[in-house]
């Protein structure tokens, strides 16, 4: 079981239930949802502190949170996610892409496929 994460403001001791993240180049504070893990150049908030959270002169504070949400993935969307996951994994047809068999996409002989962004390169020695 993890540790319940703690607001980030100083000497406030309550357990955190929603992430704050500045986007600079905007003038923007976004506050959502608790972020599934602690990420570096976020801060997390208690309730108290993320209903009072005011921005800086001339920024924006876009509030995500939505009461209504399911604070914990629901069977759905963890099935969703499965299903995503495995679909990704699955061999791709290339023929189709590529125009001919035995090429990778755009033509390329040495491409044998792809999963994402990542290629499959035959060796040179075959």
């Amino acid at each position: 079981m993890s540790p319940v994460r703690r607001c980030s403001r100083t000497a406030c001791g309550r357990p955190a239930v929603a992430t704050l993240t500045y986007v600079y180049a905007d003038s923007t504070a976004v506050l959502g949802p608790l972020a599934t893990y602690a990420e570096p150049h976020c801060y997390d908030l208690c309730a108290e502190h993320s209903e009072r959270l005011t921005a800086p002169r001339g920024w924006e504070v876009v509030r995500l949170s939505d009461a209504s949400a399911p604070t914990r993935p629901s069977g759905d969307d963890l099935e969703a996610l499965a299903n995503a996951v495995r679909e990704a994994a699955r061999p791709q047809e290339r023929a189709a892409e590529a125009g001919k068999p035995g090429t990778g996409r755009g033509g390329d002989p040495m491409e044998v496929g792809r999963r994402g962004h990542l290629r499959v390169l035959r060796s040179p020695d075959n």
